[in-house]
């Protein structure tokens, strides 16, 4: 395949992904500062799937799409004014959640334990993004912070780590097997 051809592929995977997770976001439930969306099952899904570069950029094109305004966020909301709102911090986390879940599994065994780990360790890095940013935009405490960002979050976070896990291991498999994306080289040990 020629260089022209992989870059064109890099372009589809990314876009789907990105429109998988705008898609998966909608699929919500509210809380008082916080909902719980199908986000992170998205981001979780596009690094076990994609890897680490790819993951990222298809969730740097999410990011990119909804602060233009279009209404690709969890409530059909878009604009700059949600990235720097009090749910801002989770939309930056996830690319860095999808780099650092990604390379978790190009350097590690690719099986659902792994997967499983890299995974979680992802959804810890976008609760700490997301909570940041939430502490600062809305004036709370730490304690309020954690309170609101992370602990409604943990049970369903650790559904999704694993759904994530376990679709995305079926799907990439499938998708190296026909040949549409590649398979990641193991770095060695």
């Amino acid at each position: 395949m020629n260089q022209q051809s992989e870059k064109l592929r890099t372009l589809v995977n990314c876009s789907i992904f990105a429109a998988i997770t705008a898609i998966l976001a909608q699929i919500e439930i509210p809380l008082p500062l916080v909902p719980i969306s199908g986000q992170t099952l998205a981001v979780g899904l596009t690094a076990t799937i994609l890897g680490s570069r790819q993951g990222a950029i298809a969730m740097m094109v999410y990011a990119a799409i909804g602060a233009v305004g279009v209404p690709v966020f969890a409530g059909f909301k878009g604009g700059a004014q949600v990235l720097v709102g009090p749910t801002g911090g989770y939309i930056f986390g996830f690319i860095a959640a999808a780099f650092i879940t990604g390379i978790i599994l190009e350097k590690t065994r690719f099986n659902l334990t792994m997967a499983m780990l890299a995974n979680v360790i992802g959804m810890v890095v976008t609760l700490i993004c997301g909570t940041i940013q939430l502490k600062f935009i809305v004036d709370l405490t730490w304690s309020e912070s954690m309170a609101a960002g992370v602990y409604p979050f943990i049970v369903v976070g650790l559904i999704k780590a694993f759904l994530a896990s376990w679709i995305g291991i079926t799907v990439r498999q499938r998708l190296v097997k026909a040949k549409f994306i590649k398979e990641t080289p193991k770095k060695a040990a």
